[in-house]
C-alpha cells in the first residue's frame, strides 16, 4: 500500500482522547470529518526513526494491509505528514485480553477454548496469506456483533522493529517478546510460522492458569528454560484442567519447530473443536486470582521500560531518575510482600519453598546453627522426636542439640527430600510436607538409613521465608554417632 501524502491528516481528521501510549507513539480516537467515522490513530513521531526505520514501517504497513479477518483489527489508510505518521486502525472497544478475563464473573476452559480458537483462527488467516505475526501476546477483546470478539493486532512496533512480516523465505532476525519467544528464534535458527504456535501454547498457558509457562527474572534463565522447553504442570492448579487441554498446550510447546502442531491442526484439535463436549465448565477462580497479579507485573514492567525508553531519547537531558519518579513512588505504596508476589508466579513460590527447606536440613547435616538459625523464626515452634513429644518454642533447645549432639557426628549424611508437596497459604504463608530420608554411616562403619515424615510452616517476611513450626514424625531427623 502506497502512503498516503497529498492529504493531511489535520484538515480531514479531529482527535480525540487518548487511547494508549509508547515510547515513541500514542494511540487517539479520531473522526473522518466528512463521513463521521470513527477510527482509532495510531500517531507516530517519525522524527526519531531512521530512514530504514521508516522503510520498515512502511513495508509492515503494505502487510498488514492485506490481512482482512474479523479477528485481526484492519489498518484502513498509512498517512505522512511532516514529523509523524498516522496508521488509521477499526476502532476497538475493550481492554486487553487478560484484562477483560479478570473482569468476567464466570470464566471457564470452556472460555480459554473460544478465546484461544478465535487467535487460531487468526493465525490461520495471516499464515494462509503468508505472514507470520511475532507477537502475539499483543491481543485485545472487543464487543463486535453482540458477542465478544478477540481481535489481533498487526503490531506495529514503535522503532520500526518487524514484527509483522511477509515470508520470504525463512527468517533469522530477533523480534518478539521475550516470555513468548521460541527454541528456534533464541537459537538464532531460520525460523518461520511455527513461531506463532509456540505464542498461543503460552498463551493458552497463562489463560489456563493465570501465570506464564516460563519464568525467571534474570532474562538468560529464562531463555535456558525456553530452549529446553523446561516448563510443567504443577499441582494443585493443575489439576482440575483436562488432559486434552495439556496435550494440545503439549503439542504447541513441542521445541522442534517440523513437529509442532499448525494452526489448522489445532483448530482441529478436539478441546478445541469439541468444547462443549471435552473442555471443563467449572468456573476457575484461583486462575482469575493469578491473573490480575499477572497484568500488575506486566503493568508495572511496562511503564519502567516505557519510561526508560523515553529516557534514551533524551541524550542525558532528563535524568532516568526524574522520569521513574512517578512509578517509583508507587512502587513504595506497596508492601514489599506484595510487591514481591506480583513478581512470583504460583510454582515458582513453590519451588522457593522446596529449595529453603533444602537449605535448612543442609544445615543440620553440616552442624551450622548459624545459617539454620537464620532460615528460622526465634520463636519456632517444633515437635519432634528428639523432644519427646513436648512442644518446643524458641531457639535454645536447638542450639543444644547442635553444640552437643550434631558435634560429635564426624560421619558423613545425605539427605533426600522425596514428594514434596506445597500449599501456599494466602499470599506470604505456605506449608511443605515431605518424607525425608537420611543416609549415614554408623559407628561400626556400616552404611544406614533412616526415614521421617516431616511437615513445616513457612511465612515471608520483608521477602525473606522463614520456618515458624516443625513436626517430625518418625526417626529422629539426624542419626547419631556416639
Amino acid at each position: 500500500m502506497a502512503v498516503t501524502t497529498c492529504t493531511r491528516f489535520t484538515d480531514d481528521f479531529q482527535l480525540y482522547e487518548e487511547l494508549g501510549k509508547g515510547a515513541f507513539s500514542v494511540v487517539r480516537r479520531c473522526v473522518k470529518l466528512c463521513t463521521g467515522q470513527e477510527y482509532a490513530a495510531k500517531i507516530i513521531n517519525t522524527k526519531k526513526l531512521s530512514a530504514r526505520d521508516h522503510q520498515k514501517l512502511e513495508r509492515e504497513a503494505r502487510i498488514c494491509r492485506l490481512l482482512k479477518h474479523s479477528n485481526i483489527v484492519r489498518l484502513h489508510d498509512s498517512i505522512s505528514e511532516e514529523g509523524f505518521h498516522y496508521l488509521l486502525f477499526d476502532l476497538v472497544t475493550g481492554g486487553e485480553l487478560f484484562e477483560d478475563i479478570v473482569a468476567r464473573e464466570y470464566y471457564s476452559e470452556a472460555d480459554a477454548s473460544h478465546c484461544i480458537q478465535q487467535i487460531l483462527e487468526a493465525v490461520l488467516h495471516c499464515h494462509q496469506s503468508g505472514v507470520v505475526h511475532r507477537d502475539l501476546k499483543n491481543t485485545i477483546p472487543t464487543v463486535k456483533h453482540g458477542g465478544s470478539s478477540i481481535m489481533l493486532w498487526g503490531s506495529f512496533s514503535s522503532a520500526g522493529t518487524r514484527k509483522l512480516v511477509r515470508i520470504e523465505g525463512m527468517m533469522v532476525s530477533f523480534a518478539g517478546t521475550p516470555g513468548y519467544l521460541s527454541p528456534e528464534v533464541l537459537r538464532k535458527e531460520a525460523y518461520g510460522k511455527p513461531v506463532d504456535i509456540w505464542a498461543c501454547g503460552v498463551i493458552l498457558y497463562i489463560l489456563l492458569v493465570g501465570y506464564p509457562p516460563f519464568w525467571d527474572e534474570d532474562q538468560h534463565k529464562l531463555y535456558q528454560q525456553i530452549k529446553a522447553g523446561a516448563y510443567d504442570f504443577p499441582s494443585p492448579e493443575w489439576d482440575s484442567v483436562t488432559p486434552e487441554a495439556k496435550n494440545l498446550i503439549n503439542q504447541m510447546l513441542t521445541i522442534n519447530p517440523a513437529k509442532r502442531i499448525t494452526a489448522q491442526e489445532a483448530l482441529k484439535h478436539p478441546w478445541v473443536s469439541q468444547r462443549s463436549t471435552v473442555a471443563s465448565m467449572m468456573h476457575r477462580q484461583e486462575t482469575v486470582e493469578c491473573l490480575k497479579k499477572f497484568n500488575a507485573r506486566r503493568k508495572l514492567k511496562g511503564a519502567v521500560l516505557t519510561a526508560m525508553l523515553v529516557t534514551r531519547n533524551f541524550s542525558g537531558k532528563c535524568p532516568l531518575g526524574i522520569l521513574l519518579c512517578e512509578i517509583c513512588c508507587k512502587i513504595i505504596l506497596l508492601s514489599r510482600p506484595m510487591f514481591t508476589l506480583l513478581l512470583v508466579p504460583p510454582a515458582v513460590r513453590k519451588q522457593e519453598i522446596i529449595k529453603i527447606t533444602e537449605q535448612l536440613i543442609e544445615a543440620v547435616n553440616n552442624g551450622d546453627f548459624e545459617a539454620y538459625a537464620k532460615i528460622c523464626d526465634p520463636c519456632l515452634t517444633s515437635f519432634e522426636p528428639e523432644a519427646l513429644g513436648n512442644l518446643v518454642e524458641g531457639m535454645d533447645f536447638h542450639r543444644f542439640y547442635f553444640d552437643n549432639l550434631l558435634s560429635k557426628n564426624s560421619k558423613p549424611i545425605h539427605t533426600t527430600i522425596l514428594n514434596p508437596h506445597v500449599h501456599l497459604i494466602g499470599e506470604d504463608a505456605a506449608c511443605i510436607a515431605y518424607i525425608r530420608l537420611t543416609q549415614f554411616v554408623d559407628a561400626t562403619g556400616r552404611p544406614c538409613s533412616s526415614q521421617s515424615e516431616e511437615t513445616r510452616v513457612w511465612h515471608r517476611r520483608e521477602s525473606k521465608w522463614q520456618n515458624v513450626h516443625f513436626h517430625c514424625s518418625g526417626a529422629p531427623a539426624a542419626p547419631l554417632q556416639q
